[in-house]
Order: structure tokens, then C-alpha cells, then sequence
């Protein structure tokens, strides 16, 4: 069973930068493709970005050139390096996995992807 958590998280001002982590157990971790999503107060959880296992990135365009997805194959973690911050990226943010080897792309629906850690909260004061 695959087990993700999430850390980093809190409450910065715009234009600050914030790591996440996200810590992963139960294997195959560079098997697979990882993501990053988020979910702001009332709104649907979206994808924010994607690590691929091959290790090309994918993000959604409202991040694009401010954060950054790396992964640590040795060490099951993933990250997101966020610069610039804006009041409006505050969020919960998840990580979530998907199966190993289960397509040779990375995928933006939640639907495709498996497992999900608890959430951390990033807050962004303006």
C-alpha cells in the first residue's frame, strides 16, 4: 500500500517562495508517475503540476515559470518549489501517485491517479 506525506506547508506573504515535500512508502516509487494538485476554499481540486517517471515535467499553465516539480528517486520524495507567490495559489496542497507503469504519460485528472496524502495547507497573505 502506497502511503504519501505531504510537508512544508504555511503561511508566507505574496512574492515569498515555499518548498513542499512529499514523502512517499510502499515501493515503486520511480515507477511512477507523481503529481501535485491543490484545493482552494469552494473550488474543484486541480492539477498543479506533474513529475514524469521518465523525469519530463508537465504543468498547469497559471504556475508555469513560478514553481517547480523535481523527485528524488533514492529518497521516494517528490517536491514543489514554489516562487512568487500569489494570495490566490493559497490551497491545500496533495500529492498523489499513480500506478507503476501504468501509461508512458503523466496525467492531469485526478481520476488517474491512485493515491493521495492527507494535504498541507499553504496560505499566501497579500
Amino acid at each position: 500500500q502506497v502511503q504519501l506525506v505531504e510537508s512544508g506547508g504555511g503561511l508566507v506573504q505574496a512574492g515569498d517562495s515555499l518548498k513542499l515535500s512529499c514523502a512517499a512508502s510502499g515501493g515503486g516509487f520511480s515507477t511512477r508517475h507523481m503529481a501535485w494538485f491543490r484545493q482552494a476554499p469552494g473550488k474543484e481540486r486541480e492539477f498543479v503540476g506533474a513529475s514524469w517517471r521518465g523525469g519530463a515535467t508537465s504543468y498547469a499553465d497559471f504556475v508555469r515559470g513560478r514553481f517547480t516539480i523535481s523527485r528524488d528517486n533514492a529518497k521516494s520524495t517528490l517536491y514543489l518549489q514554489m516562487n512568487s507567490l500569489k494570495s490566490e495559489d493559497t490551497a491545500v496542497y496533495y500529492c498523489a501517485a499513480d500506478k507503476p507503469l501504468r501509461s508512458n504519460t503523466a496525467s492531469r485528472l485526478r481520476s488517474d491517479y491512485d493515491y493521495w496524502g492527507q494535504g498541507t495547507q499553504v496560505t499566501v497573505s497579500a
